[in-house]
């Protein structure tokens, strides 16, 4: 098994069912191993010069490093956003269990019987 860090990857989505479709996509390509989708809330940032005030969605996904790439590939082509917000935090303490399964979760499958 692989002793890829583990991270959890931060991204707001601008509904409800545009979470789910993100969420779906991913832990089914096993991208993540668990999407969390955090309802209500609100983001102000800065765009295009000026100060804007949305309701959004927030994405709690976690993956590790090794499958970083391929996450931000898949989410950033899916995503309706110009500039989707995309953060990798590592995870430097998580209960061993719980980082054994999310490791395992998106472990890549060999199609090839040996």
């Amino acid at each position: 098994m692989s002793e890829a860090t583990p991270l959890l990857i931060l991204s707001t989505c601008p509904d409800a069912e545009t979470a789910e479709r993100l969420a779906t996509l991913l832990v089914e390509r096993r991208l993540a191993a668990c999407v969390n989708i955090v309802p209500a809330i609100t983001s102000i940032y800065r765009w295009q010069g000026a100060v804007e005030k949305e309701a959004e969605v927030l994405l709690l996904l976690k993956t590790t490093e090794e499958r970083w790439d391929a996450l931000q590939s898949a989410l950033c082509s899916a995503h309706p956003y110009d500039v989707p917000e995309v953060i990798a935090v590592p995870l430097t303490l998580a209960a061993n269990p719980y980082v054994k399964w999310l490791r395992e979760a998106v472990e890549e499958k060999s199609t090839c019987a040996g």
